[in-house]
């Protein structure tokens, strides 16, 4: 799929990975639409990127009726959809137990709600809208990306609710892949690192340096602009399809 031809919704993209992913797709000649819950951050991207590129929608990802409403409102808005980029999380760390006491669970059950949920909530809802596509040359009609985590294989103390989210959002993947596969929609996800997001906003200079350290090489917290390229990168390439990408820097997280 050209960029040039795009017609993309990315969820989180006010800010960090999904914010990058919006500006790679619209510099390169795309349309992107912002599912967020940041309507200042949005309305700042639309005056700087151009409304005719760019379209604002107030979302929460694990509401299925207004994802719906909201999938509409785009493919009337930009006359289709054809690619979907799932950036929209939270990493909220927590013991199973701790200092004696369990975990409530409505913690637990709120990062699966909406990392795992919200994620199959967007997928779902954008897939049915891909299907009434024409396809292209390769028999294409959609793309979708989703963010999974290097948590979901080397998780790390307090991580069990990311860690599950993520791995469910990586297992998920190849049946969605095998599903869709007569609809030529294709379905990847990327798994990245340590990446330089708002994650790590207000950590001091020490740790910052202690977690680049971690990584192989480059040893360096990952940046946005390098998820985005890779969305970009699966987005041209037809044969992929059904896998999930580390994007690390070959980083084996440690138990702790």
């Amino acid at each position: 799929m050209k960029l040039t031809e795009v017609k993309a919704i990315v969820t989180g993209g006010a800010s960090g990975l999904g914010e990058a992913a919006v500006r790679h797709i619209v510099s390169n000649g795309g349309k992107a639409s912002i599912f967020d819950l940041n309507e200042e951050r949005g309305q700042e991207l639309i005056e700087e990127l151009g409304a005719e590129s760019v379209f604002f929608l107030k979302t929460d990802v694990t509401d299925g009726m207004q994802v719906e409403q909201n999938v509409a409102a785009v493919v009337e808005r930009f006359g289709g959809v054809n690619m979907l980029v799932n950036c929209a999380g939270i990493a909220t760390p927590g013991k199973a137990v701790s200092k004696g006491k369990p975990l409530p669970l409505e913690r637990f059950e709120k990062v699966i709600q909406i990392n795992l949920i919200g994620t199959f909530n967007m997928i779902r809802v954008a897939a049915a809208a891909m299907q009434q596509n024409e396809p292209n040359e390769d028999g294409e009609r959609g793309v979708i990306v989703s963010t999974a985590s290097v948590a979901a294989f080397e998780g790390q103390v307090g991580q069990a609710a990311y860690s599950a989210s993520k791995g469910g959002v990586v297992a998920m993947t190849l049946p969605l892949a095998r599903e869709f596969a007569r609809d030529g929609i294709r379905v990847m996800a990327i798994a990245p690192g340590l990446m330089e997001t708002p994650m790590f906003d207000g950590l001091p200079d020490a740790s910052v340096a202690s977690l680049s350290a971690s990584v192989p090489f480059p040893a360096r917290l990952g940046k946005p602009a390098e998820y985005a390229q890779l969305v970009a990168s699966i987005a041209e390439n037809p044969m992929l399809n059904g896998e999930t990408i580390r994007l690390d820097g070959a980083i084996r997280m440690q138990p702790k």
